[in-house]
């Protein structure tokens, strides 16, 4: 299958920085350097900074649940974001998330980008037993940028970045999920820059895997 496509790759980068973005830079080199392995896979990015998903309102909602066939022309409209959002991450094999922290969780557009593909009957479902994800890609990395060190000492308790997302990625199926914490960002020029290389050093190791 030589020049086959094997595999689509979701590159998805929150931060509101963009030439000094430590998790987009993350994201980057982590999906450059897959492509060398994989040259085949397909990558499809999408940058909530420069594209942002607006917050959901009443009335893109009442689209959104609407079934397509039963929209108006408005509805259709409303939900045509959502729809391709979700589209993309329902074909999506592999997801690659930069999400740096701000203010101990997600950025706001990260928090749009999911209240967009989190859809009851299309990305979960509600059972008798609890909820279901229905996403099925296979594995997730997420490159997280944060100022202080929130994955251990008195910060963890801080953590509604991590938590929050792998809670979320659960609830939609994605279960194995990697996270590449870059901290102490703000502490000191030295910790950032042994952070950062900290990271480059695990992207190494995942692909080397």
């Amino acid at each position: 299958m030589d020049g086959a496509v094997m595999a689509t790759i979701l590159r998805i980068d929150s931060s509101i920085r963009t030439d000094r973005s430590v998790s987009r830079a993350l994201t980057g080199k982590f999906v450059a350097a897959w492509k060398q392995v994989h040259p085949h896979d397909r990558v499809v990015e999408r940058d909530l900074a420069t594209n942002p998903a607006p917050h959901v309102t009443e009335q893109v909602m009442g689209a959104m649940v609407t079934p397509p066939g039963k929209r108006s022309q408005t509805q259709s409209q409303d939900a045509a974001l959502a729809d391709e959002l979700i589209e993309e991450l329902l074909a999506a094999d592999v997801l690659v998330i930069g999400a740096p922290m701000y203010n101990l969780s997600v950025s706001s557009s990260l928090k749009a980008w999911i209240d967009h593909v989190a859809r009851a009957g299309v990305t979960f479902k509600y059972t008798d037993r609890g909820p279901v994800g229905l996403v099925t890609v296979r594995k997730a990395y997420v490159f997280t940028a944060r100022g202080g060190v929130y994955s251990n000492g008195p910060g963890k308790l801080m953590d509604f970045h991590e938590t929050y997302l792998r809670s979320v990625l659960g609830f939609l199926g994605i279960t194995d999920v990697t996270f590449v914490h870059t901290e102490g960002l703000a502490i000191s020029e030295e910790a950032a820059s042994q952070a950062i290389a900290n990271s480059h050093s695990a992207i190494v190791r995942l692909l080397a895997a």
